[in-house]
């Protein structure tokens, strides 16, 4: 396959059917997003996140955009900025992977931490402040921009359903930071399949459940406050994942199955398989695993 450029590689990333044992003869399949260039799926969304801001006319060529990030997001950003040759800062809690913050900042963008006891809405906040003393900036702000499920809805939405070419989807399975993930593709394939369990998943720490927010290692997801995605999209099913559980499939698909998978995705398989233990035999799942483990060795994604 030839391409023009690395960034026609955003999206059309291969759907894996996983062999891996599950319950009532489940079948699980994994959308594996970290074939995209950026190597996650928040590729998808910084694209469209610039390109949105350019069409509504926050973006000129003179912007600076300015977003907070938990890693993903801002490589998939300063991706999309360096098609466009547009400065970048990108705000990341000191605690987010250092591999994270490299790629970035290998990308053009500039990183400005923010403590790690702050987490998100510090960087939310400081990434606000910046913009009032810069002039000509943006903050597309993907904790709020409705591009952000609407670029799900009508990407991978539809590529899962070509993927499976018909094949009945009993559940979809995903993990929510921002949200946008799981609201769009849940809208789409529900909009085929209006009797899917949508399921989403945090990792122990998170509040969706309504537990007590705290620190958790699983990056990429875990939420400090409700999504406002998640008014028009509720989840059927939350399934909150420890962190023990999660870094065991990461281990597990690694050894036994040679794939590297994130700790998000980790918690995304280990919230499929205890989905099917609930879900009639033979159920279809479909979860998606939104980047690789590389980005993660220095926190020792490996290490029991």
């Amino acid at each position: 396959m030839l391409v023009k450029n690395v960034y026609e590689l955003i999206g059309h990333t291969p759907l894996l059917k996983l062999h891996v044992p599950t319950p009532n003869n489940s079948q699980i399949y994994a959308k594996l997003e970290m074939f995209n260039p950026g190597g996650s799926i928040k590729d998808r969304l910084g694209m469209s996140l610039v390109e949105n801001g350019i069409k509504q006319g926050h973006i000129n060529m003179g912007t600076t955009i300015i977003e907070p990030t938990a890693g993903n997001t801002g490589i998939g950003v300063a991706l999309a900025a360096q098609k466009y040759k547009l400065p970048v800062k990108l705000v990341v809690p000191e605690k987010f992977s250092f591999e994270k913050q490299t790629l970035m900042a290998a990308l053009g963008a500039e990183i400005i931490n923010t403590p790690s006891s702050e987490g998100i809405k510090g960087a939310i906040a400081k990434a606000k402040e910046l913009a009032a003393d810069i002039s000509n900036s943006f903050v597309p702000l993907q904790f709020e921009n409705q591009n952000n499920p609407d670029v799900y809805e009508r990407t991978l939405a539809p590529e899962i359903l070509a993927d499976l070419d018909n094949l009945q989807i009993d559940a979809f399975v995903a993990g929510a930071g921002s949200g946008g993930t799981f609201a769009g593709t849940a809208k789409g394939l529900k909009s085929v399949y209006p009797d899917l369990i949508t399921t989403v998943v945090e990792p122990e720490g998170s509040i969706l459940n309504g537990g007590q927010p705290h620190s958790h290692k699983t990056e990429g997801i875990g939420v400090e406050f409700i999504p406002p995605f998640f008014k028009d999209v509720q989840p059927d099913k939350i399934k909150t994942i420890s962190d023990d559980d999660a870094f065991k499939q990461v281990r597990d698909m690694a050894r036994y199955y040679g794939l590297f998978i994130g700790s998000s995705s980790g918690s995304a398989l280990a919230a499929s398989l205890e989905l099917a233990q609930e879900l009639p035999e033979g159920s279809n799942i479909v979860t998606i695993f939104p980047d690789s483990s590389e980005r993660y060795l220095s926190e020792n994604i490996y290490q029991k």
